[in-house]
């Protein structure tokens, strides 16, 4: 055996653990960075989808209150607007208990002409109402009296004949409500149902009511053969609390009427964010959403507490760093004990070198190519497909019922299910193809060296069966779907900042679509 005589360091030589040191710590920094730019951008994805959440849900809610009031102008319109029995026996039909519960009443109100107003008054008392008479007492020359209530129960029992007209707020919605034909809600206003004290901040939704077989495509035809209004008056608390769906944990949600946020227009705020008053949360995500409501603006606000923060950002950024500083410290330890043996400690730098580099380039939970490294791959094959004038195609990929899972089995499971995703991706591609993870429930997939455009198709519809197959963790049965959308080079984009835009855009519509679709990018949309 040959027996090599030991190298003598020299002052250069001496210089390489600093080396090291200078080398680890910049690769700690790079993945410390990225990981908490990662962590944050994961963060604002969940918290925007939070936001879009919760607009969705109000208007979703909305339509279906302005539905179910239709319902009853089209009774209204064919039965007359003092069939009390009708109107009592159909609101009884919708069950507002279980189907509507954000609705504290539904009433009608007749359009009345001052000239009528005694006549409307002795008609009213003729039919059972002993101590009608319109209030407050004004000589508007219209007026819009509270006729009938119902589900008739306390405090819906309070004396009938309100002028809702003489109300400038009510009267502004009806307004609206007659010359569009549609229906139109109120600004913020306390309902007449209510003690003077409760101070319960209220809307009320109107719908018009037009004589029967009488024209009202026009605005002069609307207001010449309106006879009257059919509304829904509500408590804001108990419409949020009627919405589709739950509402994420952990996050300070509040409503105004109009487009200021000013405390004095506030409608509604979640427990999370009344109990977070005049508190300071550390670099919390906020945003401010203004939305049309039948005809009136609200405005949305929306913030995260530490809760929100605490089960959605987490951040590895710190292990990361402490870890790196170690293993910093230590090989250049190593490298100063091993001076002479500086090939072998190299080889050793080298490796962590490897290590870090790689942690930089993938995502840490599928070990999938990170948003990084997939677009390096992405620039290289558009050169590639450039010079040959061949085809390749970029597919963005988003997990459709995700979100319940990790609410109903803990991020525990949804990181398990994420991982078998991973698998069954990179088990669909050819070994040409790259599979990254961008950060959440959303996948990207490069198909290089593309001969025919519709393979792709083929690869999509292969990705898309493989995931609608049960995943079995931890014991747990659970079902997912995907929504994928495709762009193909060139005639979907000829760089990468257009293909991926746009296969993003195809992902979005197949969303839209109700989940577990594929859509080709359509650009000229």
């Amino acid at each position: 055996m040959t027996v090599f005589p030991p190298i003598k360091a020299g002052a250069s030589l001496r210089l390489l653990p600093w080396l090291i040191l200078l080398l680890t710590l910049g690769m700690t920094w790079f993945v410390w960075d990225h990981e908490s730019r990662s962590t944050r951008k994961a963060l604002r994805a969940e918290f925007d989808f939070a936001l879009r959440e919760s607009v969705s849900s109000i208007e979703q809610r909305m339509a279906a209150y302005e539905q179910m009031l239709r319902g009853v102008q089209g009774l209204l319109v064919t039965t007359g607007l003092h069939n009390r029995s009708a109107f009592q026996d159909y609101v009884k039909t919708l069950q507002l208990d279980a189907n509507f519960s954000g609705i504290e009443a539904i009433g009608i109100a007749p359009r009345v002409l001052l000239q009528d107003k005694a006549a409307h008054e002795a008609a009213m008392r003729r039919l059972g109402s002993v101590a009608y008479a319109i209030h407050p007492e004004s000589q508007n020359e219209v007026m819009a009296p509270v006729i009938q209530r119902e589900p008739y129960i306390a405090p819906n029992r309070a004396p009938l004949g309100l002028d809702l007209w003489d109300d400038p707020v009510r009267r502004l919605a009806m307004e609206k409500a007659r010359d569009s034909g549609m229906a139109a809600i109120t600004g913020k206003v306390q309902l007449a149902i209510d003690a003077p004290i409760q101070k319960a901040p209220s809307f009320i939704m109107y719908l018009p009511v037009f004589a029967h077989n009488q024209p009202h495509e026009t605005l002069a035809q609307r207001r010449a053969n309106l006879i009257g209004w059919v509304y829904a008056a509500f408590h804001m608390s108990d419409f949020m609390a009627s919405l589709y769906g739950k509402q994420s944990a952990g996050l300070a949600l509040a409503i105004y009427d109009d487009v200021v946020p000013d405390p004095s227009a506030l409608l509604y705020r979640s427990v999370d964010a009344a109990s977070t008053v005049g508190t300071t949360v550390s670099n919390p995500l906020s945003a401010k959403d203004y939305m049309v409501v039948a005809g009136h603006n609200w405005t949305l606000t929306l913030s995260t507490l530490s809760e929100f923060e605490n089960r959605f950002g987490r951040d590895a950024s710190s292990v990361i760093a402490i870890a790196g500083v170690g293993l910093s410290l230590t090989l250049a330890w190593l490298a100063w004990v091993l001076v002479t043996g500086r090939a072998r400690a190299l080889r050793w730098a080298a490796e962590m070198t490897e290590e870090l580099r790689h942690m930089a380039q993938h995502d840490t939970l599928t070990h999938l190519p990170n948003r990084a490294l997939f677009s390096d791959r992405l620039s290289q094959e558009l050169a590639r497909a450039q010079r040959h004038g061949d085809h390749c195609a970029v597919i963005f990929l988003d997990l459709d019922n995700f979100k319940p899972v990790n609410d109903r089995f803990g991020h525990a499971v949804g990181d398990h299910l994420l991982r078998q995703v991973a698998q069954r991706l990179q088990a669909s591609m050819r070994a040409v193809d790259t599979v990254g993870r961008l950060g959440g429930d959303e996948f990207v997939v490069l198909m290089a060296e593309l001969r025919e455009t519709d393979a792709v198709i083929g690869l999509a519809e292969m990705i898309r069966a493989a995931l609608r197959q049960p995943f079995v963790v931890e014991g747990q049965t659970l079902t997912i779907s995907c929504s994928m959308g495709i762009a193909v080079y060139p005639q979907d984009g000829n760089d990468e900042l257009s293909l991926t835009k746009n296969a993003d855009a195809a992902m979005y519509r197949a969303k839209g679509s109700g989940g577990d679709h594929v859509r080709l990018s359509e650009p000229d949309r």
